[in-house]
Parts: C-alpha cells; sequence; structure tokens
C-alpha cells in the first residue's frame, strides 16, 4: 500500500504476447462508399451552398444536411475507422471490430488452435462479424487465412489474420503456460 495515498499500487499490466490491427483497405469497397458519398455531396454543393434546388420536388435543406451528414461524411467516415484489433494476453484473447463490437475468449476456454484458409463469402456470407450463430463465428477483415479455435462449450471462432500461423502458435504457447505444461 501506498503510505501518502492509502491506496494500493496500480499494478502494470505485462504487453500483450500478440497483436494486429487490420484496416478495410479493398479498393472495391472503397468504390461502394464513394459512389453514396458523391451522390450527398452533389444536391448539398448545389442546392446548400449554391443556392439551386436540386429536382421537380427538391428535399428542405434541413434534409439535405441530414443526407449529407450521415451520408456524404458519416458513411466514409464509418469506414475509415472502421478496424479488427485482436490481442492476445496471458489470460484471453480479443478481438476488437471498432466500433461495432467486442469479444473475449478466455484462454481456459480453448480446446483447439487451427490454421487455416477459408472461403469467407461460402462459410461466412463475406466479411465483417459473422455467423451470429451460438455455434460458428468469424470475425475478419479480407484475405481467406486465419485462427479457428474450438471451444470447451463446442463452438468455433475463426479470426481473420495477415499472421495466422505466429496467432496460432502465440495462442498455443500462451495455453500451455497458463495450464501449467
Amino acid at each position: 500500500m501506498d503510505s501518502a495515498s492509502g491506496q494500493e499500487p496500480r499494478r502494470e499490466s505485462p504487453p500483450p504476447a500478440f497483436r494486429e490491427v487490420q484496416h478495410f483497405r479493398r479498393s472495391w469497397l472503397w468504390l461502394v462508399v464513394l459512389l453514396p458519398t458523391i451522390l450527398a455531396w452533389w444536391p448539398f454543393v448545389r442546392q446548400v451552398l449554391g443556392g439551386q434546388p436540386v429536382g421537380q420536388h427538391p428535399l428542405p435543406d434541413w434534409g439535405v444536411w441530414l443526407v449529407w451528414l450521415l451520408i456524404g461524411v458519416g458513411l466514409p467516415l464509418f469506414f475509415g475507422l472502421l478496424r479488427m484489433e485482436v490481442e492476445l494476453t496471458d489470460r484471453e484473447l480479443t478481438i476488437v471490430y471498432r466500433p461495432l463490437a467486442r469479444r473475449r475468449v478466455l484462454l481456459a476456454e480453448i480446446l483447439q488452435v487451427e490454421v487455416r484458409h477459408y472461403n469467407a463469402l461460402k462459410e461466412y456470407g463475406g466479411w465483417g462479424v459473422k455467423g451470429w450463430s451460438r455455434d460458428k463465428m468469424a470475425y475478419n477483415v479480407s484475405g481467406d487465412q486465419g485462427v479457428e479455435l474450438r471451444l470447451k462449450d463446442g463452438r468455433s471462432l475463426l479470426v481473420g489474420s495477415r499472421r495466422p500461423d505466429e496467432l496460432a502458435e502465440t495462442i498455443r504457447q500462451q495455453c500451455r503456460r497458463l495450464s501449467g505444461e
């Protein structure tokens, strides 16, 4: 206990054994995002900034502002900030899909670790946080490689990774260390 403050000293947590951050950088995705973004900017520039109503039944200026903020600014900002962070500590694997989801898996719950190739579209319906069923989920950003974890309760969890071999081996090492092997 710290005699000056009367509180327990704060313990520094050790650095993670593994950390990976992945961003959505696929060019086709940005093309899909940019089309509605441009379509939201055009009426904003013409009607709000230029004073010329757009179309035969134009939206009021507040409506154009709203569409511009949500789609013209919000959509590209959302996809620009979207990322997946995978962090492995001495006790758990944490997957954060910012700003949408967070998942923690205790290492003690992992039965099997397997590096594998997968087809995101066929197996999970695409990239992202997929497979909202109880038995099978995937967290991925791009690519076709990942680490599949089989858990003690029968569920499986796939974590997409650009460094799947390193992630799998580090999970195995941490699980062995935790179990005292």
